[in-house]
């Protein structure tokens, strides 16, 4: 199940045979994927506040919207499969999913393994989503194609119970590759930031022009310029003394400018808007334009990721054929005012285009819920 997609009737069983191995999207390094090879990894890129707040904002969204199963034929919603609801016996479904977002962001791809099935066609019943970091593979010769995957280095069953399914993203390398020159670089901003603010006085030294001081006076000189560099700005010195700076102040070095600049090369990186990082100082979000926002924000960030999982979803080995899952991103993260709802819905009734009915239904408002009415 790593992936299969063809089905075969057998009597009234139905054999699934594993889907052909994926080929690999990404560039080679003697027969291994770069993303092996990040420079960055993902525990030091998520130390890093923007890199933490895209992968929340977009695993969170995505992770809150449910799935729901449809007809291809007729658009008609079904009933949903147990896995649908929850992936994972041992967690939520929002926080497999998001387990699931969270790889493809990094990783480029993302994995399920399968850990129950259906007797009655052998399609998978149950999922656990694995770590990148324990699964490997096996590449042909050319290492264009995966012939095999590991977990843990185990070989994993190329269909059936411990399979895996492979979720590739529409950007294959992932942000640990494609932009951990970028991430490297905040940290180290980062890192030189923290060491500034731990240094309490200006730094330079402090020349004597006069007698010379033994060692425990010069001692407590320095203890003293010190302490008083933590109280205030203002210093005196004798004329026989003079400071000179050694090094640019932390206001020199432009370490909020540059932690800034980072933060947007960052929300490009992971193709979010600036102003969802608070990193775009020229927009503002009024009542007006939120929905709109959302749109452009469903659009150009999460579509890839939602894209990529509910085509995986929807293939013949784990959903019946006829059959689609999506995201149901229009009654959730979309949807519109009470009052424009209302509206739209008065519209379609009086065109006579749903019923009293499906309106309740589209509406969530029926007494005893929508379950029957779907």
């Amino acid at each position: 199940m790593s992936m299969g997609i063809f089905s075969r009737g057998l009597d009234k069983q139905v054999t699934l045979v594993a889907q052909a191995t994926p080929q690999v999207m990404q560039d080679t390094y003697y027969g291994m994927p770069l993303p092996l090879y990040t420079l960055v990894s993902r525990s030091e890129a998520i130390s890093v506040p923007s890199v933490a707040r895209c992968v929340s904002l977009i695993k969170g969204t995505i992770g809150a919207i449910p799935l729901e199963l449809y007809r291809t034929s007729t658009g008609e919603e079904l009933g949903k499969p147990r896995w649908m609801k929850q992936p994972s016996i041992s967690q939520p479904r929002s926080v497999t999913i998001s387990a699931t977002v969270d790889s493809m962001i990094f990783w480029g791809v993302a994995y399920w393994r399968v850990t129950e099935v259906y007797q009655e066609d052998l399609r998978p019943a149950r999922f656990e989503w694995v770590s990148n970091l324990r699964v490997s593979q096996q590449l042909d010769r050319q290492a264009s194609y995966v012939e095999y995957y590991m977990v843990d280095g185990i070989r994993t069953p190329d269909s059936g119970l411990g399979s895996l399914v492979t979720f590739q993203g529409l950007d294959p390398d992932g942000i640990l590759t494609r932009g951990a020159t970028t991430i490297r670089a905040a940290i180290d901003v980062q890192l030189a930031a923290k060491v500034a603010a731990s240094t309490p006085m200006a730094a330079g030294f402090i020349k004597n022009t006069g007698a010379d001081l033994d060692a425990k006076e010069v001692q407590g000189l320095l203890a003293a310029w010190a302490n008083a560099r933590r109280n205030r700005a203002t210093a005196y010195l004798t004329s026989t003394l003079e400071y000179t700076a050694a090094s640019f102040s932390p206001k020199d070095m432009m370490y909020q400018d540059a932690i800034e600049g980072l933060a947007t090369e960052i929300s490009r990186l992971c193709n979010v808007d600036a102003f969802y990082l608070s990193a775009d100082r020229n927009n503002s979000m009024t009542y007006s334009n939120i929905l709109d926002s959302r749109k452009q924000f469903v659009a150009l960030t999460l579509q890839p990721f939602i894209t990529a999982i509910e085509d995986r979803l929807s293939m013949d080995d784990i959903t019946a054929r006829g059959n689609y899952v999506k995201f149901d991103v229009d009654k959730n993260f979309l949807r519109t005012e009470p009052l424009q709802e209302l509206a739209v819905i008065e519209k379609l009734l009086q065109l006579q285009l749903i019923t009293v009915e499906q309106a309740m239904s589209m509406t969530d408002i029926t007494p005893n819920g929508s379950a029957g009415l779907v």
